[in-house]
Formats: C-alpha cells, structure tokens, sequence
C-alpha cells in the first residue's frame, strides 16, 4: 500500500554530482557533502552513513511522539545508533539491511519495547523501509 501525502510539510532539497565518489548539497546550502565508496579510505561519507543517521534523528522524533501518547517521558539522554549494511543480494544484485540501536536509558524494559514498535510504525523512514529491507532492533 503506498502512502499519499495530504498536505505536504516539508520537502527536502538535494543534489549530488559524482555518485558515491562526487558531492552531496542541499538547496539552503546548510548541508554540503564529499561522498566516498565505503571502505575506500578516501575522504567523504557515503550513502549508507547517511540514511543511519536521517533515519536515527527521525527515529528519534517518533520516539518522542510515542512517549507523548503513552504518557511516558523520555530520558534526555536518548540516542539511536544505527548500522546500515550494504550487501550483496543471490541474484547478483545489491540490498541493505539495517540495525537500529535504541538506547533509553531509566525506563523499564517493558516501556522501552513499547516505545521502539510505536516508534517504528510511526516513523517515516521505518515505514518506506518497511517490507523492503530486513530491520532488525536492539535495545539495551
């Protein structure tokens, strides 16, 4: 099922030249980036980097918005890690996978649970990965 959008909130504004061995920038120009192929020991981030860290602030946000609802407050100290794989599928192709490390620190293990399958099904970039790429969750 694809989602439509109502009324749109934002719309992020990008370009990159080069693929993985050019440039990234943003419209407003607060974001400019040199992209590097993993492991290439050259300077610049990648793709992979990225997604881990828009999904991770995102994630973030849905975290705060599931706490409302639950009327559970979340620790200032919250942070989301996450370790975005590029791999190589058996038909030759190429996927990602991804590990998202949800650290809530003082809460009960059971609120802690609550909060990430709230947040997961709220979150944009959880749902457009939904399905498509394995996600799996760790939360200490």
């Amino acid at each position: 099922m694809t989602a439509i959008l109502e009324k749109t909130l934002y719309t992020g504004q990008t370009r990159t030249t080069g693929g993985r061995d050019g440039q990234g920038k943003s419209s407003d120009g607060e974001l400019a980036v040199r992209l590097s192929p993993p492991g290439s020991g050259r300077p610049g981030t990648n793709p992979e980097q990225l997604l881990g860290v828009g999904w991770s602030a995102c994630f973030i946000g849905a975290l705060r918005r599931a706490g409302q609802a639950q009327s559970i407050r979340l620790p200032d100290d919250v942070a989301v890690a996450a370790d975005i794989a590029l791999g190589n599928t058996a038909d030759g192709g190429f996927a990602l996978a991804a590990k998202l490390t949800v650290e809530l620190p003082g809460l009960a293990t059971d609120d802690k649970a609550r909060l990430v399958e709230a947040a997961h099904q709220l979150c944009p970039y959880s749902k457009a990965t939904r399905g498509n790429i394995e996600v799996t969750f760790e939360i200490p």
